[in-house]
């Protein structure tokens, strides 16, 4: 009999898989896979910010847990793409509900951000 998940249990590993997708470039590489496999760089140009350490190291995480494939090509000069997993795919229209989430309340939380730094004093 299979074990059922449960998050607020210490033994539970899909507290592992909550750590895993709540990553900050996690949120936003597997939403822009949805779209389509992506090479490396094209994935640097569509997440603004990223380092190519940071999407190297995640993207290997995310290939170690089952959410991404990646295809080298076996091309010279190198193509390697990375895609979602059936996995992921069931995943992502939460994620991508989280990011319509945050690009629609962004400005509701900035003010309350404000509002509490100017009341308690913080910077």
């Amino acid at each position: 009999m299979a074990y059922p998940g449960n998050v607020y249990s210490l033994k539970c590993s899909a507290r592992d898989a909550l750590a895993l997708i709540s990553g900050k470039w996690v949120m936003l590489i597997l939403p822009a896979l949805a779209e389509g496999p992506m090479r490396n760089g094209e994935l640097m140009r569509k997440i603004e910010g990223i380092s190519q350490k940071v999407l190297t190291q995640t993207l290997r995480q995310l290939e170690r847990h089952g959410l991404v494939s990646r295809i080298d090509h076996e091309e010279k000069p190198a193509c390697v793409e990375y895609s979602l997993t059936s996995v992921a795919d069931s995943l992502v229209s939460t994620l991508a509900a989280l990011d319509h989430w945050a690009e629609i309340n962004f400005p509701e939380l900035d003010a309350a951000r404000v509002r509490y730094d100017e009341e308690n004093g913080s910077i």
